[in-house]
């Protein structure tokens, strides 16, 4: 029994924030409450911060992360914020090398480039954002495409080769002009993944590895495996650093976390069914008839969501940090409106006894 005194989170805690739109609100109120989020993870003493690439859903307002991270960059002054992720084959490398050697420029010190290898939407987006046969490579080209842009993050493609005169600015180049003072930091990649693929690429590069378990439980333990016994010292890293999204919601009474988490199930429901739509309100979710089909999903989802008070969840994330021995766990917690989200926030804070910022 882990018990219910409060004290030191057992690994660091950060957030993952999809801008989720709920039933009755707009996509401003999304991002007023993103950046929100981000304000009061930044004085709660979360870690850092990450929003995630999704199209053509409109209950998911972050469809460009990159936009989104410069905007919080302006509204935040210490915590790290970053890609969870940014889906590589949706976009020219150079772009992403340039956009986030931007926010680096915005931001020094505190931005990371997650990286997914997935399309964030169905097959049908995937192609109109693409425009390309890109939709058709297999996933032995997302090696290809990575390689290319960590060589733009770097600026340092080899003599011959056909983009060695093309530079990512801002980035490292701007130190090697004349009078050129840039930094040549660039941001941090990590590789996400809901499977083994990443977890072992994510190894065998020696790079961080985020793995979803707030979708992908099941493949948890063995994802986790693999990019340990794949892992390879690099510059980046000397030793494993595994870092788990898990769902996770606590209220004042464990019936109203009940209540919001089940907003977000129904959300998924209708996902998974191509139904996508708003974020239902709490009434509208308990009202909703469920079949024997549907009421096995959402059941089945619930269970990976961490729900309760304060304590429960509290004592449900460090179970989990135990089991799976992740070095980081990133909370996203999906519900109808800014209110629950934010006192869910605040309550696991004060759960761990996370200190709060001054000034």
């Amino acid at each position: 029994m882990l018990g219910t005194a409060r004290g030191r989170a057992p690994v660091p805690l950060s957030v993952l924030d999809l801008a989720t739109v709920g039933s009755g609100l707009t996509a401003t109120d999304a991002l007023r409450t993103t950046v929100e989020l981000a304000r009061r993870a930044e004085r709660r003493g979360y870690h850092r911060f990450w929003v995630a690439e999704h199209h053509s859903m409109p209950g998911v307002a972050s469809s460009s992360p990159a936009v989104i991270l410069a905007h919080l960059a302006a509204h935040t002054g210490r915590i790290r914020l970053g890609s969870g992720g940014v889906m590589l084959p949706n976009h020219a490398p150079l772009v992403i090398a340039e956009q986030f050697g931007t926010l680096e420029a915005l931001a020094p010190g505190r931005v990371d480039l997650g990286l997914g290898r997935a399309p964030g939407t169905d097959g049908h987006t995937a192609a109109a954002l693409r425009r390309s046969d890109a939709l058709h490579e297999g996933a032995d080209d997302f090696p290809r495409q990575l390689a290319e842009l960590v060589r733009f993050l770097d600026d340092d493609f080899p003599d011959g080769h056909p983009y060695r005169r093309i530079h990512a600015v801002p980035g490292p180049v701007q130190a090697t002009v004349p009078g050129g003072v840039q930094s040549t930091a660039r941001p941090p990649v990590w590789l996400l993944g809901s499977s083994g693929f990443s977890a072992r690429l994510a190894g065998a590069l020696g790079l961080p590895f985020a793995f979803a378990h707030h979708f992908s439980a099941a493949n948890t333990l063995p994802a986790l495996d693999l990019y340990r016994e794949s892992f390879r010292p690099s510059a980046a890293l000397d030793r494993p650093y595994a870092l788990i999204g898990v769902s996770a919601l606590a209220a004042d009474d464990e019936r109203e976390a009940r209540r919001q988490v089940l907003t977000g199930a129904l959300a998924m429901l209708r996902l998974r069914t191509g139904r996508p739509g708003l974020i239902p309100t709490p009434d509208e979710a308990a009202a909703h008839p469920l079949g024997a089909v549907e009421r096995e999903f959402v059941d089945g989802w619930l269970a990976n969501v961490v729900h309760g008070t304060a304590d429960a969840v509290r004592d449900g994330l460090t179970a989990l940090a135990q089991r799976t021995g992740a070095d980081e766990l990133m909370i996203t917690s999906n519900a109808h409106g800014p209110e629950a989200r934010l006192r869910s926030y605040d309550l696991i804070a004060d759960a761990y006894g996370l200190p709060v910022a001054v000034g």
